[in-house]
């Protein structure tokens, strides 16, 4: 069990750092949106620096919006505990099908380790609502999967 805890500890840390980097490209978008904001200077052409204005002002709220998914993220990863073991998936639990082995955390996606692949999927994606609540020998409707094991 110990090498499974130290899998999910690996997982988890893919996760913080695929947050952290989405966070810090967000901030580094905002930073330049507010420079180019603070830059755009009036022009005989008023209709076009009101345009160029509202494209920036867009392209904040979207930079925004981003920001706060990912607060989210790391309010979800806060929750989880890589030691802890269930017999029913939850957040956190590292899970062997017929069909790949997944990890339900927050929407990562396919990460490599060695020469495994693992899904790491969020409990709101189609995948992580079906495994939710799920023990081992049940099968999800994804492919026929059936649940093997659950670290």
């Amino acid at each position: 069990m110990k090498d499974y805890t130290q899998l999910k500890e690996k997982l988890y840390n893919a996760c913080l750092l695929f947050v952290q980097q989405k966070e810090e490209t967000v901030l580094q978008t905002i930073a330049s949106n507010k420079n180019d904001l603070f830059s755009e200077t009036k022009s005989s052409a008023g209709d076009k620096h009101e345009t160029g204005r509202a494209m920036i002002q867009l392209e904040m709220e979207k930079a925004g919006q981003q920001l706060s998914v990912l607060n989210e993220m790391k309010e979800t990863l806060k929750r989880i505990s890589i030691e802890e073991s269930s017999e029913i998936i939850k957040l956190g639990s590292l899970i062997k099908t017929t069909k790949g082995t997944y990890f339900l955390s927050v929407s990562v996606g396919q990460v490599i380790m060695g020469k495994e692949t693992y899904f790491v999927v969020s409990t709101d994606s189609p995948i992580g609502k079906q495994l939710l609540g799920k023990k081992v020998g049940g099968t999800i409707a994804f492919n026929d999967a059936k649940i093997l094991k659950i670290f």
